[in-house]
């Protein structure tokens, strides 16, 4: 087993091209997947060609495996909807979400930046995706910046009001109550780090494009996701593993790979998601040029140690 597990690295020179993961899955050195969601085992309306199955296969090696999204959603919810495109969700160890994990922090407030903040808060939320519930964490979503003590970001497309309801409201908009917010230096959670995300090929604009824009204005943000190694190590406790034992797979360079990189886990990039225009990919399974793989990883400074063209077996 030992010679079986020499191919382990953590040169981020090299590169390994592969066509499958059954290499890696029938060595078992990995005794946990570190699973993204959109663009690697979906892409929002369907699942990707061979990901059920090659799931299966997996988890016939006994590794456990576990969903890690930047989604604003429960973890529940994430289950419910992994259901819902036809996967079995008894195959995972479970999920982690930025959403879930900003609303622990959030409940807890055993974590002293978190003990810090006040209950009133401006409140970046979905609309047609439905409003993200603030039940039970005791919060006052207010609509004057000046009566606000953080920024909530769980979405792009409405502002939360007292209420509970939203109130659509354009990127141009929320991005001027963001300069509003920086000038009275409130801080910024953001519960969905993605900047965007597939959705049956298209790119949706993500709260991490908030989050940019808002650093960019100097104020603070806590970023309670992927690449931040919070929801790594909180995935390694679910399932209680170390980082050796793991592999993370991801569609995302800046996300998925340069997290696992903070973690020190090894991770495979699938060039079929939000890279693929830029790879120059029009198809799905279509190959990348690994040249092309490797100057987008020094572009974004993040760098697996595979690259595939889908989850597939």
């Amino acid at each position: 087993m030992k010679a079986k597990c020499s191919f382990q690295s953590t040169d981020t020179t090299l590169l390994k091209s592969l066509d499958g993961l059954r290499h890696l899955a029938e060595t078992r050195c990995f005794k946990a997947w570190f699973l993204d969601q959109f663009g690697v085992l979906h892409d929002g309306k369907q699942p990707y060609p061979g990901s059920i199955p090659t799931l299966e296969k997996i988890a016939t090696t006994g590794a456990k495996m576990v969903i890690i999204s930047n989604s604003s959603r429960h973890a529940s919810t994430t289950m419910e909807k992994m259901k819902s495109l036809g996967f079995d969700t008894s195959l995972f160890a479970g999920a982690i979400t930025s959403g879930e994990l900003t609303h622990q922090y959030l409940q807890r407030k055993d974590d002293a930046w978190f003990a810090t903040l006040g209950r009133s808060c401006i409140h970046m939320t979905w609309s047609d995706r439905d409003v993200i519930s603030l039940e039970g964490l005791g919060l006052q979503v207010v609509e004057n910046v000046e009566e606000a003590e953080f920024i909530l970001a769980h979405g792009t497309e409405a502002l939360g009001l007292p209420s509970r309801e939203a109130r659509p409201t354009s990127l141009e908009d929320l991005e001027k109550i963001l300069v509003l917010c920086a000038a009275k230096k409130i801080p910024m959670i953001v519960a969905n780090p993605d900047y965007v995300t597939v959705e049956a090929r298209a790119l949706s604009v993500m709260p991490g494009t908030l989050a940019s824009k808002y650093e960019k204005l100097g104020g603070e943000v806590r970023w309670m996701g992927k690449p931040d190694k919070i929801i790594y190590i909180s995935a390694m406790n679910m399932v209680g593993v170390d980082a050796s034992n793991s592999i993370a797979v991801g569609d995302s360079l800046h996300h998925d790979i340069k997290g696992a990189n903070a973690a020190g886990i090894q991770s495979v990039f699938t060039t079929g998601g939000i890279h693929a225009n830029e790879l120059g990919l029009s198809s799905f399974g279509e190959v990348a040029d690994l040249s092309s793989v490797q100057t987008l990883s020094s572009k974004y400074d993040a760098y697996p140690l595979y690259v595939l063209p889908a989850f597939i077996w």
